[in-house]
């Protein structure tokens, strides 16, 4: 990149701490959530006037995603961060890469081969890096370096690689250390550590009322070997640690920079959760939400509601002495650091769904199920399956042909819509049909 940050205005500067969700489909019809995705008229307005410094996707295909990221960087001054939630692959989010399983999975592997684990969680970050940047994607949000020590934990469970800090560290560290072979950026979430709560930060704001000891003995080594690994940005969670503050992390000055920054000895970019998640929204008003997270020392605000309110928050509270312009101009550095990073390097393309990533993928599902104890039996049980689903007209992996669906009906079991309070939910009736 051969522009200067220095030359951008400070109001350009704040947008470029703002990364927007955006549709990974090309028009507007396709649009699945219009809450939180702008249309193209006012994506095109916010990268080309605004200056944002980037977009999260979700929706689209694979295919579709090479000429959507195209388009996007087209209409930006300044070239974007396209970043995607893909802890297990390209395939997870946008049909036609590969779909790695679960990181959990390889907890299991781990137990009894160590040596293979890793070798399959670096052939997952390598192949998911790869493919990433076959369709646009420079930035992974990935992978989940939580420790997920609570069977009761809603928001991490088996996106976790494990319920023990050195399974997880060594793991992530793999993870991280191929995907690091490729010109994209990786994350560590979610700081400091959201295996070990029974609230979901999507919905409300958990808590970890641990001890310091144990803080250090659990949640933080594997961050420690993440960042150890050279991992680019670490992601905040929205949780409390009382002992530490009695703010949320992702507004706490002390646990970002004190903690973060200083002990941990991080310069990488800490970008925030989504700041539409009922777990910092419930906390504070979004102006307030922008400006205490800079203040924090955050460098990228995800998914803010709106992010002309958060640049005039942020620009405001420069202007008013709340925050120093010193503090922009520390995020800028380290983000046009890492746009360098991205930027300036070839990119080869490879092919998506390789015979490789599907063998690797097979023996990966294999291996997990060997070492596996659970015993999957044949016998009829009395009683009902339910299968509980985010959007019933929205699954690409569960759709009228799935086993779960046609093996039931085989047998005359029939499918029923029923209540699930906020989910949707599809019930195989335990009596079949006459």
């Amino acid at each position: 990149m051969k522009q200067d940050w220095q030359s951008l205005s400070l109001k350009e500067q704040i947008a470029q701490m703002i990364v927007v969700r955006a549709s990974g489909h090309l028009f507007d019809h396709q649009i699945r959530y219009p809450a939180w995705e702008a249309n193209n008229q006012q994506l095109q307005t916010w990268l080309t006037e605004l200056n944002l410094g980037g977009v999260i996707l979700l929706g689209g295909s694979s295919v579709e995603l090479q000429a959507r990221s195209q388009q996007l960087q087209s209409w930006a001054n300044i070239p974007l961060f396209i970043a995607a939630d893909i802890e297990e692959g390209i395939g997870q989010r946008f049909p036609g890469g590969t779909w790695f399983p679960p990181p959990m999975a390889l907890s299991r592997i781990y137990e009894l081969d160590p040596a293979l684990a890793k070798q399959y969680a670096y052939q997952m970050g390598e192949i998911t890096a790869q493919e990433a940047l076959t369709v646009g994607i420079n930035w992974l949000l990935a992978p989940v370096v939580d420790v997920n020590n609570n069977p009761d934990n809603p928001a991490i469970n088996i996106r976790a690689f494990g319920d023990r800090p050195e399974v997880v560290g060594d793991l992530t560290t793999a993870f991280i250390r191929g995907a690091k072979s490729q010109a994209v950026l990786t994350t560590a979430k979610h700081f400091p550590g959201h295996g070990d709560t029974s609230t979901d930060s999507h919905l409300d704001l958990p808590a970890l009322h641990h001890a310091e000891p144990r803080l250090a003995a659990v949640e933080l080594p594997p961050f420690q070997q993440a960042i150890s690994a050279g991992v680019d940005s670490v992601m905040t969670a929205h949780l409390l640690i009382p002992i530490w503050d009695e703010l949320p992390v992702t507004l706490s000055h002390k646990i970002v920079t004190q903690i973060l920054r200083q002990r941990l000895n991080f310069s990488g970019l800490v970008v925030t959760d989504a700041l539409i998640m009922g777990g910092i929204t419930q906390y504070a008003d979004p102006k307030t939400v922008a400006v205490m997270a800079v203040q924090a020392g955050t460098d990228i605000l995800l998914m803010p509601d709106d992010p002309e309110v958060a640049i005039a928050a942020i620009y405001d509270g420069v202007q008013t002495g709340k925050i120093k312009e010193s503090r922009i101009k520390e995020s800028l550095s380290r983000i046009w650091q890492s746009k360098q990073q991205l930027f300036d390097t070839s990119i080869e393309h490879t092919e998506l769904s390789s015979d490789r990533a599907k063998s690797i993928v097979i023996s990966m599902l294999k291996k997990s199920l060997q070492y596996s104890q659970t015993k999957v039996t044949a016998e009829r049980i009395n009683g009902r399956n339910l299968i509980v689903v985010d959007d019933v007209l929205n699954m690409a992996y569960l759709d009228l042909n799935s086993p779960a669906i046609t093996i039931p009906q085989k047998y005359n079991y029939q499918r029923q819509l029923v209540d699930c309070h906020t989910l949707d939910c599809i019930l195989l009736d335990e009596r079949p049909t006459l």
